[in-house]
């Protein structure tokens, strides 16, 4: 699996900070499917997805809060241990998963690989399922009058 890890240092810091509401600003509109950027080291335009710039806005504003950034192309298969530091599990949680085809997966040898954009959908379908039932709940506490206003 192709990952770039990066945790900013404290200048990392203070640079993604300060450039990110200049970039912000700059950024064209979403009608813009693409955008043109020239690097000062070089006279040479550049056509950029806007789709790009947008994850560029992303890294900046993790790297302005201190946080580690992770990039991995969706389409890449994890070991169990990877896509378990994903979903901030043990792996052993993981693999109960994987054998109550909660997550689909495939077996290279004796090893089992689950597509990252597997994991990712999951997670969102976790998240999903968990704000519904704290809306459940906060519906249940409000029409009991339990004092949560």
């Amino acid at each position: 699996m192709e990952t770039l890890h990066s945790t900013p240092s404290l200048r990392d810091q203070q640079v993604a900070s300060n450039s990110l509401s200049r970039f912000t600003a700059a950024l064209p509109s979403k009608q813009t499917h693409q955008v043109q950027l020239r690097l000062q080291a070089s006279e040479e335009a550049i056509a950029v997805p806007r789709k790009a710039l947008e994850l560029l806005r992303v890294i900046l504003a993790s790297m302005a809060q201190g946080q580690e950034v992770s990039l991995v192309v969706a389409e890449e298969q994890v070991s169990t241990q990877q896509a378990a530091d994903l979903l901030h599990v043990s792996r052993p949680h993981l693999v109960k998963l994987l054998e109550a085809k909660a997550l689909p997966f495939v077996k290279v040898g004796s090893h089992r690989r689950v597509r990252v954009a597997d994991v990712l959908a999951y997670q969102a379908q976790q998240l999903a399922h968990r704000q519904h039932h704290l809306q459940l709940l906060a519906q249940q506490a409000q029409d009991l009058q339990l004092g949560y206003d």
